[in-house]
Formats: C-alpha cells, structure tokens, sequence
C-alpha cells in the first residue's frame, strides 16, 4: 500500500477524526472508502446515455409479459432452492 502525504483544513480533519472515531474505524479507511464513493459518482453514466438506457427499459416494460407471474415465481423458487442444495458451512 503507497503512502502519502497531503494537506487537510481543519474542518475536514475534524469530519474525518469524528466519523472515525463514531464507526471505530482508522482514517485511513475513511479516506479510502471517501474516495472510492466520490469515484462511483464521477463515473456514472452521462445524462444522453442515461437517458437513452431508460427508454430502452421503458420500451421493453411496454411489451406483453412473455409467461405468467405464476410461471415466474415457480421458477425463481426452483432457483432459490437448487442454490441451498449442497451449501454448507465450513469452520476453517
């Protein structure tokens, strides 16, 4: 893990003692886990594409259901089950 170092006003050190002090986690997660959010909100989806991914969506909830719900509930249920077949804790 690379170290850095970088300056902070005291506000934001402030913020960052106090969260971390209130979840009981170091700093250094805090800022981690503060820049890994920040990066999740710049590289969303611009607003055309966006938009054109919903009017994808939109078309395809506007056309006729291909199988009942019933149909669809069996079939996730056979999923649920068939995924517990076989799982098993393990205590390493």
């Amino acid at each position: 893990m690379a170290k850095l170092t970088f300056s902070l006003d005291d506000d934001t050190v402030r913020t960052l003692r106090r969260v971390a002090a209130r979840t009981s986690k170091p700093q250094s997660l805090i800022v981690r886990e503060a820049i890994v959010e920040y990066a999740a909100r710049e590289e969303r989806l611009p607003e055309g594409e966006r938009t054109r991914r919903l009017e994808i969506l939109r078309e395809l909830a506007s056309q006729p259901a291909s199988r009942s719900g019933a149909a669809v509930d069996r079939e996730l249920h056979s999923l649920r089950r068939e995924r517990r077949v076989g799982w098993t804790r393990r205590s390493d």
